[in-house]
């Protein structure tokens, strides 16, 4: 039941966090800690750059290729 409600969290939050752990290569659990404590230290300020990390991770296939065509109009 928790593991369940941890992934669908995951899932809703932009995977940032897993993203820089794998990166670093530390748990999940701990970068998602250090943004909670970075929270409390900054008043919140640190929620910008997440939220730009979180843009860069969703559209990462559209900045690395640009003017790749595309099939249909729709596809944005």
């Amino acid at each position: 039941m928790i593991d369940a409600i941890k992934t669908h969290f995951e899932h809703q939050a932009f995977g940032v966090c897993s993203w820089w752990a794998q990166k670093l290569n530390v748990k999940t659990e701990q970068v998602r800690l250090s943004f909670i404590y970075l929270g409390f230290v900054t008043a919140g300020l640190h929620l910008v750059p997440y939220l730009v990390m979180a843009f860069v991770l969703k559209h990462k296939e559209r900045i690395k290729h640009p003017f790749r065509r595309r099939r249909t109009v729709w596809e944005l």
